[in-house]
């Protein structure tokens, strides 16, 4: 018996390891392209201009130096050591540090937050560590950005200037990766043949790589992974070939001394080249961004034992052909490809193409997330999301981001026609995202993994010093190109801070002027007009009281819905919500009014189900709800209050147990569930597309009489059909206010609401089923 047991434990540990290591191959494809094709325009960057570069080896030795280090120091230490594990739930990036933040201080600045969703399991305890509301020696902390709002405001804004330079990067990323690739058609053709060959290739590849988006990664994903490693493969290879024959003695520059010797000698040069050097690390935050698709294990193993030494090998083997190359100032201008044999430079051309596309999809694709991200938390405008992959989580197509990125794109490549300005322009975006993810990760070491606040300041002093050095020679050079991701973040956050507070300023006139529940009451059940048969789906920001839609409806209207559902969609700090965590579903109103509330809950990285799947959850989760609900609100109406209790009631797919199940009418139903146990079937008609909810309400002694009345309505207004209200909002700056807020809400907001998305899953509902009130918001 011990035998068997060790055998069976033996045999887990050989499929856990299967999995992790093959995990960490796809996480070359995903993870790595950009990291693995930064050794095509780091040194040519770097020898631009700034460094006159003489006959001695020293420059070459310090570049080298600075290089080892800044790959060691930043993408393994920091983020393979420390910021991997810094994950929200399995997430990471940006937005997962801010979401960390948010629920372990009350900083968050979503307007319609709930108690209850402190409830959710995903909230409540991180990686089954310490529970959040623990004690510890960073509480005053704590309580200073509990206290004063503006500190919550500083550090959304440190959050979205993050994102922000993610989404310039998203924009430079290609360009200089695809420039830099075709740059190696130099050696092919005179200076004035490549002149009008460069560019127009370069455009081509861009515009080919971003058609392909609407395709999905998953379709070509396979070959992510085999195409960079094939070309770390083939970096290592030329630079261990490189060591061995030109210079075997390179190794000596790893010596942080030639650091030191290299800054003395070329001074503010060697300043301002850091610049250059600081582009070996673009792609590094990728490995947390993309945390969520893989594990951190995988991911670790992917850099430490493949990734890092292959980029350090191809820059020694660089560095070993330029020692013994000083005449030929050329060397210096191409950079990569004069350090491949002769023989295989055509095929390293191929392959280094293809790998700036691969390195560029994983860049565009990370641009996609974290906007959909930023969409889900409010603070970027409604835009439609695609899934292009069922199967694949987290592989989405936004099309009105895609065409704009490639528009920037183009316009960077033959605007710059330089890989120096192209670089200087990258390096700022990149170091300032780093910057954000230090400043935050500091935070987190006291607020979240309760540390000492010493700790925090020796680890924001040592990267932060590090990051700041590079940040200082990328800013100089302002004039030089990095006024691009400056420029793009300014725009993209100004529109993303103006929606965040268009949208919250709409909330508060919401809460304002909702409804009394008094007034409810006065009506009576029948609300003082005729009650016809269907489910009248008013849509909502709120999540209590009665949205003041709804007293138009009913004073303008002669007859309305027999089932009213209050209809909130809103997100929640966690990248996930549990299906049987999804809905809160609660009453307005004694239970003869017929009036629900649902708030539907989804993570920030959550798929929104389309309107069928979604509509089929929605009046399940109701019926579920009807079935369990034990208050009786009828008794009177001063034991009624307006706050009612929410019930947790999960999704079709998560009611395993109880008197609620979906089956379909081709699929066999299961044995071993009893016939008075179904609530619901589905019947698909003849169309594909539409699918018929029916319920069947069974006779059974745990259902009282009120209870079955109760849900035959919602059955018979289920089959009379669903009608979805929506509101048409037109939002105004109130009199009085200030020149600035009337700019910013008449204008700025109202430009961005009038060019966003309506709610996700009224998308494909038919114009028949939908009605829109118009309404005026004095903000």
């Amino acid at each position: 018996m011990d035998l068997e047991s060790v055998i069976r434990r033996n045999t887990i540990k050989e499929e856990s390891w299967k999995t992790v290591l093959t995990l960490a191959y796809q996480s070359l494809g995903v993870v790595y392209g950009d990291l693995s094709t930064s050794p095509l325009y780091v040194y040519k960057s770097t020898f631009a201009e700034d460094i006159q570069h003489s006959d001695t080896n020293e420059e070459i030795y310090g570049v080298l130096s600075f290089v080892f280090w800044t790959l060691t120091l930043i993408p393994l230490l920091k983020y393979v050591f420390i910021v991997l594990r810094a994950d929200d739930n399995g997430e990471g990036g940006t937005f997962a540090l801010y979401s960390l933040l948010c629920r372990h201080a009350r900083v968050s600045l979503l307007p319609n937050t709930q108690l209850a969703d402190e409830d959710l399991t995903e909230y409540t305890i991180d990686n089954g560590t310490v529970p959040i509301n623990k004690k510890n020696v960073g509480l005053g902390l704590k309580s200073l950005l509990e206290k004063y709002r503006v500190l919550q405001r500083v550090l959304l804004v440190l959050a979205l200037i993050g994102t922000c330079m993610v989404i310039g990067d998203g924009v430079l990323t290609p360009a200089i990766s695809v420039f830099s690739a075709v740059s190696g058609l130099e050696l092919s053709m005179s200076k004035e043949q490549h002149r009008y060959v460069e560019v127009p290739v370069a455009c081509v590849i861009l515009v080919f790589l971003f058609s392909l988006q609407h395709y999905g990664t998953h379709r070509v994903g396979c070959l992510f992974a085999p195409v960079v490693l094939t070309w770390l493969l083939c970096i290592s290879a030329i630079g261990i070939y490189n060591i061995f024959h030109w210079n075997p003695h390179v190794y000596q520059a790893l010596s942080p001394y030639y650091m030191f010797k290299f800054l003395k000698k070329t001074q503010k040069g060697g300043w301002m080249s850091l610049g250059g050097i600081l582009l070996c690390i673009t792609g590094s935050e990728a490995m947390y961004a993309d945390l969520g698709h893989f594990s951190q294990l995988s991911i670790k193993i992917a850099f430490t034992f493949l990734v890092y030494p292959s980029l350090i090998l191809a820059y020694m083997g660089q560095a070993a052909y330029l020692s013994k190359h000083h005449s030929l100032e050329s060397d210096y201008r191409i950079g990569f490809y004069v350090s491949v044999p002769v023989k295989l430079r055509w095929p390293v051309l191929a392959i280094a193409i293809l790998q700036a596309v691969v390195g560029s999809q994983a860049v565009i694709t990370g641009t996609f997330s974290i906007i959909k991200q930023c969409s889900a938390l409010g603070c970027f405008p409604k835009v439609k999301i695609i899934h292009t992959s069922s199967k694949t989580h987290g592989q989405i197509y936004i099309p009105e981001i895609n065409w704009s990125l490639m528009l920037l794109c183009l316009a960077i490549t033959v605007g710059f026609r330089d890989t120096k300005r192209m670089g200087n322009a990258a390096g700022l975006a990149v170091i300032t995202v780093m910057l954000v993810t230090t400043c935050l990760m500091s935070l987190v070491i006291v607020l979240c993994w309760h540390k000492s606040i010493l700790l925090a300041i020796c680890f924001i002093l040592f990267f932060g010093s590090i990051e700041a050095l590079y940040f200082s020679a990328s800013l100089i050079k302002f004039l030089e190109g990095a006024w691009v991701p400056i420029a793009l973040s300014f725009i993209f956050l100004i529109s993303m801070y103006v929606w965040h507070y268009g949208t919250i300023k709409k909330y508060e006139f919401d809460v304002q002027n909702k409804v009394p529940i008094n007034w409810l009451l006065s009506l009576g059940p029948t609300l003082g007009i005729v009650r016809v048969k269907g489910i009248g789906l008013i849509h909502t920001e709120l999540v209590s009281g009665i949205p003041a839609i709804f007293s138009h409806f009913v004073t303008n209207l002669p007859a309305f819905h027999q089932v009213v559902i209050f209809l909130c969609i809103k997100s929640v700090q966690v990248p996930h919500v549990r299906p049987e965590e999804r809905f809160l579903v609660g009453r307005v109103g004694p239970k003869e009014y017929r009036l629900y509330r649902c708030i539907a809950r989804y993570g920030y990285r959550d798929i929104h189900k389309d309107d069928m799947e979604f509509e089929k959850d929605l009046v399940c989760s109701i019926a579920e709800f009807i079935r369990s609900d034990t208050s009786e609100y009828g008794l009177g109406l001063g034991s009624f209050e307006e706050d009612t209790k929410m019930t947790v009631v999960g999704t079709s797919a998560s009611n395993l147990e109880g008197s609620i199940r979906m089956s379909e009418d081709d699929q066999q139903q299961d044995s071993h569930m009893e016939g008075p146990s179904e609530l619901m079937e589905v019947k698909p008609s003849p169309e594909k597309v539409r699918k018929r909810v029916r319920f069947v309400v069974p006779d059974s002694p745990q259902i009282d009489f009120e209870t079955r009345e109760e849900l035959l309505e919602l059955m018979e207004a289920k089959e009379a059909g669903m009608a979805f209200i929506l509101s048409h909002s037109y939002v105004r700056a109130k009199s009085g206010s200030s020149w600035l807020k009337k700019v910013v809400i008449n204008y700025g907001y109202d430009f961005l609401r009038r060019n966003s998305r309506g709610p996700t899953y009224a998308l494909s509902i038919p114009h028949a089923s939908t009605l829109e009130v118009g309404m005026i918001y004095h903000v």
